[in-house]
């Protein structure tokens, strides 16, 4: 069958359960420990992040930069702020868009959340690797992101 060469191999299969299996374990552990030492969900960081980059951002501009859907950025984002941590303010020239900026609870909260979840990110992704494979680590993230870019 000549359209079954393109499939993966058992262990190309392998390969990519192993990577998604772990994957997923690891941004669970980070995720889970954001959250219990912070209160802010791994959503909500990156949301933060991103916005501690730009000090406001529109909200479909925001979705893109997160490569999140516009409908999941705008439920988060209500959740957002009816905790305090953003505001979203109408925009002039487009009455379907606003633009969103961190409150001062947002940013005491995502710069009290960064130090914890960096030292994550150390003790379970960086510690668990040696130098030459985290380099590989980017290499890989970098193939696939240029793959993933191509129309």
């Amino acid at each position: 069958m000549p359209g079954n060469r393109r499939l993966p191999t058992r262990d190309q299969l392998a390969a990519w359960r192993d990577f998604i299996e772990t994957t997923e374990a690891l941004r669970s552990r980070v995720g889970g420990r954001l959250h219990d030492e912070t209160g802010l969900s791994p959503g909500d960081y990156s949301v933060m992040l991103a916005l501690s980059e730009m000090s406001e951002m529109r909200s479909s501009d925001l979705a893109a930069h997160i490569g999140w859907e516009r409908s999941r950025l705008s439920h988060h984002l209500g959740r957002m702020e009816r905790r305090g941590l953003i505001q979203r303010e109408d925009c002039a020239t487009d009455n379907r868009g606003a633009f969103v900026r961190p409150t001062a609870a947002g940013t005491e909260a995502f710069d009290a959340a960064t130090v914890p979840h960096l030292k994550a990110i150390r003790e379970l992704f960086v510690d668990a690797l040696t130098p030459a494979q985290i380099a590989a680590a980017a290499e890989i993230a970098a193939a696939l992101r240029t793959h993933l870019d191509q129309p």
